[in-house]
């Protein structure tokens, strides 16, 4: 079972030291459900993330349907960083996603200071590809 954004950002709060806060990311990839062989594949690939990132989205019914997203990547951090943005954006309904400020968490988190350069671009990406998928879902049904 995946954490819940409430549940990440209590824990963080916990975590006084970075080095523990890095372990904690890892460990909320390792906890991401298996991803299948067969979704990893160029139409699921992030683009401009230096580690490989794929991401699926599955879309509900109705005018603002609720979002399924599941992701993977090959690096253990980038996995935990996966983890978080599904714990974000992932069950909400389109509108929701597209309200939903990643970049205020990532700074609430103090993610956004610990990360290299390639890694906050990486994540940038994961951002724009759920919000482009959530309106891509919201205009499909308005």
């Amino acid at each position: 079972m995946t954490s819940s954004i409430q549940t990440i950002r209590d824990d963080f709060s916990l975590l006084e030291d970075w080095e523990d806060r890095y372990r904690y990311v890892i460990e909320l990839g390792e906890a991401l459900p298996p991803f299948p062989d067969q979704e990893r594949n160029a139409a699921n690939k992030v683009p401009g993330c230096v580690s490989q990132v794929w991401l699926t989205t599955e879309q509900g019914p109705g005018p603002d349907p609720v979002i399924i997203f599941k992701g993977d990547s090959d690096a253990h951090i980038v996995r935990g960083l996966v983890a978080i943005m599904l714990a974000l954006f992932s069950g909400k309904r389109a509108s929701e996603i597209q309200k939903t400020d990643a970049e205020a968490t990532l700074r609430e988190l103090g993610l956004d200071e610990h990360l290299s350069p390639q890694r906050a671009n990486g994540l940038r990406s994961m951002v724009k590809r759920v919000k482009r998928d959530a309106d891509a879902a919201h205009r499909q049904t308005a």
